[in-house]
């Protein structure tokens, strides 16, 4: 959720970029690019690695609006999107119209090396066969599994939808040269379920930008009086848990009775209404804050206060097997966390974190109030995380992984795009108001 380094001087037909070389195209219907940390830590090792890596992503709402930009040397091609809304007929609506323009603009680039889409949806194979018809190598970069997102999500069972999205995930898989996966636990439905081989599929871990995650002094004023801050960062949607954070807040001033805390919760989503009300109809206004998505520094300030940081998701057949931004990112500022016990919270926090049996939110709570009264463990936990991420779980690793993906995908293949930069029209600078990056 931190924010980017932008550089607002490189006008679209200029730099190292144009020379001839390998190029990769990097589609991404999730979330807007530079504010994907992940995808946007791809993207700059390729560029360090000698690629020209281009993306083709949606626009955000209040950053990442330009239409294009060159942000630190990488190319960003962005199309008007708006969320789904109303259920499954929202989300063909909004899958359709991301596709339509994410193959305007596949074209608009011209000839790649390779293809890299980001899930989800799993549809991106669509466009990405286009390309690979044209010389390209596909390289699937699997965040999500979307069989188990729609179990979680939705609750309707393995009904005709949940059947339609294992076969396009089967088409996903099926269509690349190359799988990259999250984790070990996805690099097994890949292998498992998706048919691949074990040694096509690479594990590109996700791991905060240490860098830009460096503690700064607390601010007691951010604790609102209190003894001890709580804090939640992420998405809020259904799937998420933020309902079993608030209800064991309220246990643990209910049962628990600790009412020496204020909560924080950091981040938005399509829950983020629901949630505000339920923290209402808990009674808990006084001592719950929604924030809303933040800026950077802020974030820091909050993170750096923060006595104990909250991981409420629930045990769901997505979660389980699911690597959390937000357990990553709480480590890397050395905070202690709180987490139900799910199988992939434990191999990124270990004993960073403290677990309660999965969705029991009076455990949580009671895990909570533990280490409000141990600063002697928070410090040891924090330091234990620290450590983690900078050495076993950073992202320098990552980056061996990510190439190798790349070298894999691309052995025995002769470059199609030297001098595409030219044929694919970016030489003109940029329009009025587009094609720079701006500071975020």
């Amino acid at each position: 959720m931190l924010g980017d380094t932008t550089s607002g001087d490189a006008p679209l037909g200029g730099g190292a970029g144009d020379r001839p070389g390998r190029r990769a195209l990097i589609l991404v219907e999730n979330l807007s690019v530079p504010f994907d940390r992940r995808v946007w830590q791809e993207c700059t090792t390729l560029r360090d690695a000698g690629w020209d890596v281009h993306v083709i992503c949606p626009r955000g709402g209040k950053r990442d609006t330009e239409a294009e930009a060159v942000v630190d040397g990488v190319r960003i091609h962005r199309y008007p999107l708006r969320a789904a809304t109303g259920g499954p007929a929202g989300y063909l609506r909004e899958y359709g119209a991301a596709l339509w323009h994410t193959a305007r603009l596949a074209r608009r680039v011209g000839p790649v090396d390779v293809v890299h889409a980001c899930n989800p949806p799993d549809l991106l194979f669509l466009p990405a066969l286009w390309l690979k018809r044209r010389g390209a190598r596909f390289v699937f970069d699997q965040h999500d599994l979307i069989p188990e997102l729609y179990l979680s999500r939705f609750g309707r069972g393995k009904d005709l939808l949940y059947r339609a999205v294992c076969a396009l995930e089967r088409m996903t898989y099926r269509a690349a040269d190359v799988v990259i996966a999250t984790n070990e636990s996805y690099k097994d439905v890949a292998v498992r379920r998706g048919g691949r081989r074990p040694d096509d599929v690479f594990v590109v871990r996700s791991a905060p930008a240490t860098d830009r995650f460096q503690p700064v002094p607390p601010e007691s004023e951010l604790k609102r009086g209190k003894p001890h801050l709580l804090c939640y960062l992420g998405v809020m949607g259904p799937q998420d848990g933020v309902d079993y954070a608030l209800r064991a807040l309220a246990k643990l001033r209910d049962e628990v009775g600790r009412t020496d805390w204020h909560a924080v919760f950091v981040g938005s989503g399509d829950a983020f209404e629901a949630m505000v009300e339920l923290s209402r109809s808990l009674g808990l206004d006084e001592q719950v804050q929604f924030t809303g998505r933040i800026p950077d520094a802020d974030l820091v300030r909050y993170l750096s206060t923060a006595d104990v940081c909250l991981s409420p998701d629930p045990r769901n057949p997505l979660n389980d097997v699911s690597t959390m931004n937000k357990v990553l990112e709480y480590m890397a500022m050395g905070r202690p966390i709180v987490s139900f016990d799910l199988r992939e919270a434990r191999v990124s926090a270990g004993d960073a974190a403290l677990y309660a049996p999965a969705n029991d939110e009076a455990a949580f709570a009671g895990l909570v109030a533990r280490l409000l009264d141990d600063p002697d463990e928070r410090a040891r936990m924090g330091k234990i995380g620290q450590e983690r991420v900078t050495g076993q779980l950073s992202w320098r690793n990552s980056q061996t992984a990510l190439l190798a993906a790349y070298a894999a995908a691309c052995r025995n293949h002769t470059p199609v795009s030297a001098g595409a930069s030219v044929r694919a029209g970016f030489t003109a600078g940029p329009k009025q108001g587009e094609g720079r990056a701006v500071e975020r």
